[in-house]
């Protein structure tokens, strides 16, 4: 048992979902796995682990942010014996040609949190990339089930709600100076959680992938609202369930 998930040793899966909202996480397990059990309450961030075609998968809430993924991370791997993590998030997208309910894989996550550099010192700019493996068999897996997917670079940015970097208008807005120059390097879409996954992940050296339904087209200001981030994005879990068994 750890100090933030209330599970014995044994209880959690060694292949792990990781949304961020505690009533995905139960309604994942409840829609998607056989034999569900919860292991997890505390603070009201769940956990549940049952069977999906037959092998053994955990669904573990973490929170929003960097800091509450880490925790979840680091006692997900370091007490229970996490070998593949697959976070199942939602993202803003912020290219044209990124849409509503797209499903988009995280290849590298860039970020503007000082987590690297409190890891490294500064010396270091390190490259926040998912495990290979999970990604080809990902793009396999969406191409054999027929649902689209993009695959490119994030950025995983602290602050939600941010106009530091732009005068003009908030982070989110979608049309701004610095969400510009961050499209001309080619990132897709705007999320809170890759950097610590794909971070801890490499300190481990266990397999991790990000993978995201597009809630927010920041190019178009079209947004899904609460009901839907919660409950649908079906296409994102089945890529990610069929990915982590194999």
């Amino acid at each position: 048992m750890s100090i933030h998930i209330s599970a014995e040793v044994g209880e959690v899966a060694d292949k792990i979902l990781l949304p961020g909202d505690p009533v995905r996480a139960k309604i994942i397990a409840e829609n998607f796995l056989t034999d569900v059990h919860q292991y997890t309450a505390v603070r009201n961030i769940f956990g549940f682990t049952g069977k999906y075609k037959g092998e053994r998968v955990s669904v573990q809430a973490t929170g929003m942010g960097i800091p509450s993924i880490s925790i979840y991370l680091h006692e997900l791997i370091e007490v229970y014996g996490a070998k593949k993590l697959i976070r199942v998030g939602t993202c803003g997208g912020m290219n044209e040609d990124i849409h509503l309910r797209d499903v988009l894989i995280a290849q590298g996550s860039s970020t503007d949190s000082s987590i690297v550099n409190q890891v490294f010192g500064g010396g270091v700019n390190f490259s926040l990339l998912a495990d290979f493996d999970l990604l080809r068999t990902a793009v396999n897996v969406a191409e054999s089930l027929k649902l689209p997917v993009k695959v490119g670079n994030v950025i995983c940015t602290d602050l939600f709600y941010n106009d530091y970097d732009d005068p003009n208008g908030t982070f989110g807005d979608g049309k701004r100076t610095f969400n510009d120059k961050l499209r001309k390097h080619g990132i897709l879409a705007v999320e809170m959680e890759s950097a610590a996954l794909y971070l801890h992940a490499a300190a481990a050296h266990v397999q991790a992938l990000a993978i995201f339904t597009v809630s927010d087209d920041l190019w178009r200001n079209e947004h899904c609202t609460a009901e839907e981030r919660q409950s649908s994005f079906n296409d994102m879990i089945k890529i990610a369930l069929e990915t982590i068994i194999r």
